[in-house]
């Protein structure tokens, strides 16, 4: 029961996705990071089976530090989102990844930027996504409430939202969430969202000082 969802705002990227590490019927762990920062202004937020997951996201990161390294300038958001698609496109037809992707990067000339990437190598640049059973309720509460000017704590909201729709209405629905934003300053975590306990409410939170 995977959820992955990204928004852009004026001049930012939010990618969130669930902490549930999940084989069959059991919980794992609720702590598992599925938003990877990819470099400064890079996040990766993924979802599918575990180890092609985590494989393929560190996979891409290392790539993108080589390129770095030996041309000493970093890979563009689009050109990331490229170079992730073709090694998607390549795997499909010897061993395919199932992994499904939201890509958020800012670059100082174009200014944030979102990529939608699935497991058959499908990329759209959009302004709104998700991935997961979560999706089904996410996509329509964004398509309402999303607009391209909103703010950072607008764009937290509408996303706290999708959360709270989650887990009131899906049936084995993920607790805890993390949130990360990528703007000029660089990628980081911004929140975690974790119920507390079996009497928790739906809008517990912890912040994390960004």
């Amino acid at each position: 029961m995977e959820c992955v969802l990204g928004v852009v705002g004026r001049d930012f990227a939010v990618v969130a996705a669930d902490t549930s590490a999940v084989q069959s019927i059991l919980v794992h762990k609720t702590d598992e990071d599925k938003v990877m920062v990819l470099d400064s202004h890079k996040l990766m937020g993924a979802s599918g089976e575990p180890g092609d997951r985590v494989q393929f996201t560190e996979f891409i990161q290392k790539n993108l530090h080589l390129y770095q390294f030996r041309n000493t300038i970093p890979l563009s958001t689009a050109a990331a989102a490229n170079f992730t698609r073709g090694e998607l496109a390549t795997a499909l037809r010897k061993n395919p990844y199932m992994v499904n992707i939201i890509l958020g990067g800012y670059d100082k000339d174009v200014g944030a930027s979102l990529y939608y990437i699935d497991y058959i190598a499908t990329l759209h640049k959009i302004d709104k996504g998700a991935f997961g059973y979560g999706s089904y309720f996410c996509l329509s509460l964004m398509d309402k409430l999303y607009r391209p000017d909103m703010t950072v704590e607008e764009a937290v909201d509408l996303v706290d939202k999708c959360i709270k729709e989650i887990r009131l209405r899906l049936v084995v629905a993920p607790q805890n969430f993390v949130i990360k934003i990528v703007d000029k300053d660089g990628a980081r975590e911004y929140a975690r969202r974790e119920l507390v306990g079996d009497n928790a409410p739906v809008d517990a939170a912890i912040t994390v000082a960004a």
